[in-house]
C-alpha cells in the first residue's frame, strides 16, 4: 500500500500501523492513498478498518467514473475529476471524509493532490474553514482549474486549424476535427455532472461535514468556475461545428472551381471538335473541291481560331475567367 499520512502538519508514510494509530486518536488527519497497484489492500483498509459502506468502497476501486456525491450515515463520499488530456487516469480523486479525517484515493502521481500540500499552509493560516473542508476544496480547486489551460490550448488549436483549412483543406484536417470534437465531448461528460454535483452541495441537499458559511463561499467559487468551463465547452463545440462547416464548404467551393475549369475546357473543344469533324468527312466534293492551300489556313485553321476567340470573349463577359461580369 502506497500513501501519505498527514497529521499536525507532518507527513509520514501511510503504513497500516500509522493509519490505525491515527484512527485510534482524536486528532484530525489526512490519509492520501495511491491505489495504482490494485492489489486490494486499499479496499481492505477502507472497508475493515474505516468501516466505510461496501458500495462506496466498491466505487473507489473503479476509476474513470462519473463525478458523484453520496451522503452516508457517518461519512461523505465524493468523486472529482480534472483534465486528463493524456487519458492516463491520474486526474481522478475519490474522497471520504468525516469530522475527524479525510481519506483520498487516486492512481499514480495525481497533479491535483501534489499541489494541495503546497497550498495547505496558506489556507490553514487563514483559519476560515475546518481542515477537512480546506483539503477537499483545495483538491477540487486544483482539479477544476486544470481544465482552463487545456481549453485555452484547445482554442489556439481551433484557430490554427481554421487558418489551415482556409489555405488548403485536407482529409487529415477533417480527421483532426472529429478527434477534437470527441475530446471536447469527453470533457463535457466530466464538467457537466461535476457542476451539478457542486450545485447540490451549495444548495445544502446533504449534510457536509465541516461545512460553514465561510467555507460555502469557496464552494460557490468552485461552482462559478465549473459554470465558466461548461460555457467554454459549449462555445468550443459550436465553434468546432462551424469550422467543420467551413471545411466542407471550402472543399465544395474548390470542387466547383475545378468543375468550372473542366467545363470551360470542354466548351472550348466542343466547336473545335465539330469543325474538325465536319471538314474531316471523307466526301468526294470536300476532297475534290477544297484543295487550295489558303483554304486550309483560312477555313480549317481560321474558323477554329475565331471560335476560340469568341468563346474566350463570351467567358470574359460572363465573368467565368475570374474577372467581373459584363
Amino acid at each position: 500500500m502506497k500513501g501519505m499520512l498527514t497529521q499536525d502538519g507532518q507527513d509520514t508514510e501511510a503504513t497500516t500501523e500509522n493509519v490505525l494509530a491515527a484512527l485510534a486518536g482524536k486528532k484530525f488527519f489526512w490519509l492520501d492513498l495511491d491505489d495504482e497497484t490494485t492489489d486490494g489492500t486499499v479496499a481492505e483498509l477502507l472497508s475493515v478498518h474505516f468501516g466505510f459502506h461496501p458500495l462506496a468502497v466498491a466505487a473507489a476501486e473503479k476509476f474513470a467514473q462519473r463525478p458523484r456525491f453520496d451522503d452516508y450515515d457517518n461519512f461523505v463520499y465524493l468523486v472529482a475529476r480534472g483534465a486528463d488530456p493524456d487519458d492516463n487516469g491520474k486526474a481522478e480523486v475519490h474522497c471520504f471524509w468525516t469530522d475527524t479525517y479525510v481519506v483520498t484515493v487516486h492512481r499514480g502521481d495525481c497533479p491535483g493532490v501534489q499541489s494541495v500540500r503546497e497550498r495547505m499552509a496558506r489556507h490553514r493560516a487563514t483559519g476560515t474553514a475546518s481542515p477537512q473542508i480546506v483539503i477537499v476544496y483545495l483538491i477540487m480547486d486544483a482539479l477544476v482549474d486544470s481544465f482552463f489551460p487545456v481549453l485555452s490550448d484547445f482554442d489556439d488549436r481551433i484557430d490554427a486549424l481554421e487558418d489551415d483549412i482556409l489555405k488548403a483543406p485536407t482529409e487529415a484536417q477533417l480527421g483532426l476535427l472529429f478527434e477534437m470534437k470527441r475530446n471536447l465531448m469527453n470533457m463535457r461528460k466530466v464538467i457537466a455532472p461535476q457542476r451539478d454535483m457542486m450545485a447540490s452541495i451549495n444548495a445544502g441537499v446533504a449534510d457536509v461535514p465541516g461545512m460553514t458559511d465561510e467555507a460555502s463561499r469557496y464552494f460557490r467559487d468552485l461552482y462559478d468556475h465549473l459554470i465558466r468551463l461548461a460555457d467554454l465547452v459549449d462555445s468550443y463545440r459550436d465553434l468546432l461545428s462551424s469550422v467543420m462547416d467551413t471545411h466542407l464548404s471550402t472543399v465544395s467551393n474548390r470542387l466547383n472551381v475545378v468543375m468550372k475549369q473542366l467545363a470551360i475546357i470542354a466548351t472550348i473543344f466542343l466547336p473545335l471538335s465539330y469543325l474538325t469533324g465536319f471538314f474531316g468527312q471523307n466526301f468526294s466534293w470536300l476532297v475534290g473541291k477544297i484543295t487550295p492551300a489558303w483554304t486550309f489556313f483560312a477555313i480549317g485553321v481560321g474558323t477554329e481560331v475565331i471560335a476560340v476567340i469568341l468563346l474566350f470573349s463570351l467567358f470574359k463577359r460572363r465573368g467565368w475567367l475570374g474577372g467581373p461580369s459584363v
